[in-house]
């Protein structure tokens, strides 16, 4: 039987390479961090949580016996990142690969949103990739060094849209569109550019954070998908593995949907929420809130 939890590269596929994973220290940017390292890679993860990343920095050393830089880093401040560059740059080199994966969401009506919170997700996700690419970019291309990778993680929303997570879908439409400029734009300094839209591929954090309680019952994403399951994280480290990899040599400027065929099923993966009745909507704020402050 086809076991879709296995892992696809050759043991020394990203040998020699560095790559940088922003949010790496959770969820899916850790399940992609971890494969690259036992791919032969060095890797840097950076979040805004040190002693988060610390520990998980020794967990995956430990794991795979590769190398790790955890780096304190708020994507959306610009000399924050232009820092993380240098440190990553201080210990191993060069670095070959930058994955846009760091990330945020609010699942609610948009009316209920404040100016700062709908920011918020787009500073961190349109600002905060555009801040990764250009420190990087500019330093690339200063320095002359080329076979360059940048991969982004979007949302099958990003060209569809979405109720309930307008500012994502907002800023992963900007995100998909500054991929595809810069795979014309950049290549001629030895970069290419690539995107990843991933269906539901549920982590612990985000997953309970968006749909606390018995609301995932009653939102089963899995029904959404033509092939009736969600995603498993090494499926998708696989797809990353690959676009990193020199075997995607020629892959430029491409949106990788893997999502089961949710998207085609039906547009938008959160316009379900619209049986969601008002009260609902009063609880799961009132229960997310109390979440974060503890």
């Amino acid at each position: 039987m086809m076991n879709y939890s296995h892992k696809m590269l050759r043991d020394d596929a990203l040998k020699g390479k560095t790559i940088v994973v922003t949010g790496g220290g959770s969820g899916l940017g850790k399940s992609m961090a971890t494969y690259f390292l036992e791919l032969g890679a060095n890797v840097v993860i950076t979040s805004r949580n040190l002693d988060k990343l610390k520990v998980v920095q020794a967990e995956m050393e430990a794991q795979t016996g590769g190398k790790v830089l955890a780096v304190a880093c708020d994507v959306r401040d610009y000399e924050q990142v232009e820092a993380m560059v240098k440190a990553s740059v201080d210990k191993f080199g060069s670095v070959d690969v930058l994955l846009n994966n760091a990330a945020g969401n609010f699942i609610s009506p948009t009316e209920r949103l404040s100016a700062n919170a709908f920011d918020t997700i787009i500073d961190i996700v349109l600002k905060g990739t555009k801040n990764c690419t250009l420190a990087f970019g500019k330093y690339w291309i200063d320095k002359k060094e080329t076979q360059k990778v940048v991969l982004n993680i979007v949302t099958t929303y990003a060209w569809t849209g979405s109720a309930y997570v307008v500012p994502s879908a907002t800023a992963k439409a900007g995100v998909l569109a500054m991929t595809r400029s810069l795979a014309v734009e950049w290549a001629k300094y030895g970069m290419r550019f690539n995107a990843i839209a991933p269906g539901p591929f549920p982590t612990k954090g985000a997953w309970d954070r968006l749909l606390p309680g018995d609301l995932k019952e009653k939102f089963d994403l899995a029904k959404k998908v033509p092939l009736k399951r969600v995603g498993d994280h090494q499926e998708l480290a696989n797809l990353a593995a690959y676009l990193v990899s020199d075997f995607s040599a020629y892959v430029n400027g491409e949106v990788i949907t893997i999502d089961g065929g949710e998207w085609l099923k039906g547009a938008g993966q959160f316009n379900l929420l619209e049986d969601v009745p008002e009260e609902m909507w009063d609880m799961l704020e009132a229960m997310i809130r109390a979440k974060k402050s503890k």
